[in-house]
């Protein structure tokens, strides 16, 4: 029976635990550009004690960001100044992963703490968005969005390939495909969003086309011995919930056939009007049917935050991984008072030998 502090191999990736630092939009970059804020914020998960630590949603085209202040993969100089942070990860002991995404009809918003809105139309700072069809998400995401042609289809899946491919030559071990939360990937599998009547839309077979097909191309130049994992909204929380979970663990089957690894089970958002019952670990149980029902490795997050139930979490077999993300804002060494929550003998191996002395030293002080 796994706890949360036994290591967890994947393919070449081999984790010092099963916490995981959840992709958490820090909307401070220009041009797409990590600066001093990464840096410093992804060495000071690493040096917390996570075993993977995943870069924040990093779009794979300048449309495809939510906000100006986005993170990007798509040019040269991008590339090159997210090196530091692969490395820095790496140098602390826990494994690189990095999602990559296109906000969709999201995108061009503000960022959150500045209205967490659509930049009006006119503004200099915003740009058109795209989506599978002309419907815009609403509340204070307004703006309707150009239908994609099928050329714009095949361009974005090939801005996911490119981005890959840069991750990949980084040496980003971990690699998650952002098919959540109401961006592009999930306003296709949506019919929220997504009203085509060609051959992306109506069935699920034809809703799961842009995902399926966007993973397969992926999967040709992202190497066979790393991950190859996606962070996939399965659920919406309007009223057909069993219908559309049923649906997403059957695409999620579709998934592991083209080549997926793993799948981080997530909230659809998709709709304003979802009704999502907001609670500790509320999306436990349904990532325990997606694990069992398609036999993927899983992992979750939303309100996990107690160190014993987390370490239930993964000895129960719910998931195998549990993302967090708040508790690491708040604590980037929250491995350290898990462990010591835990009682797990000698703690202090999660934390380096600077803090590791000391805290031990006088741990009864």
């Amino acid at each position: 029976m796994p706890t949360l502090f036994d290591p967890y191999a994947l393919k070449s990736a081999t984790l010092r635990n099963r916490i995981a630092v959840s992709p958490m939009c820090q909307y401070m970059a220009k041009d797409g550009e990590v600066n001093d804020w990464h840096r410093v914020h992804y060495e000071g998960l690493a040096r917390g004690g996570a075993g993977l630590v995943v870069v924040e949603a990093t779009a794979v085209a300048p449309e495809g960001r939510i906000t100006p202040a986005d993170l990007g993969l798509w040019n040269d100089t991008q590339t090159e100044k997210l090196r530091p942070v692969v490395e820095s990860i790496k140098r602390w002991g826990a494994v690189p992963g990095i999602q990559i995404g296109h906000a969709g009809r999201k995108a061009s918003a503000n960022r959150p703490w500045e209205g967490d809105n659509h930049i009006p139309e006119g503004d200099p700072r915003g740009w058109e968005t795209i989506s599978p069809s002309p419907l815009a998400f609403g509340g204070d995401l307004p703006r309707v969005p150009r239908e994609m042609t099928v050329d714009d289809i095949v361009r974005v899946r090939s801005d996911f390939v490119a981005a890959a491919r840069r991750a990949r030559d980084l040496g980003f071990e971990w690699l998650v495909l952002h098919f959540a939360h109401g961006y592009l990937a999930q306003s296709f599998w949506s019919d929220h969003a997504n009203q085509r009547a060609d051959g992306y839309g109506g069935s699920p077979e034809n809703r799961g086309r842009f995902l399926i097909e966007t993973l397969a191309a992926v999967r040709e130049v992202w190497p066979k011995d790393r991950p190859l994992t996606a962070r996939f909204g399965v659920i919406e929380f309007d009223g057909r919930d069993e219908e559309t979970l049923a649906q997403s663990i059957g695409l999620i089957r579709q998934f592991k056939a083209a080549g997926l690894d793993f799948v981080d089970v997530s909230v659809s958002f998709s709709t304003p009007n979802a009704e999502i019952p907001w609670g500790a670990n509320f999306m436990a149980p349904v990532a325990e049917r997606v694990r069992q029902q398609t036999g993927l490795p899983v992992s979750t997050s939303w309100y996990i935050s107690d160190a014993e139930q987390a370490n239930a979490l993964v000895a129960n077999g719910q998931v195998d991984l549990v993302m967090l993300g708040r508790p690491l804002l708040a604590d980037p060494h929250w491995p350290y008072a898990a462990a010591r929550k835990l009682g797990i003998d000698k703690p202090a191996w999660v934390l380096p030998a600077p803090y590791a002395h000391w805290l031990e030293r006088y741990r009864s002080a």
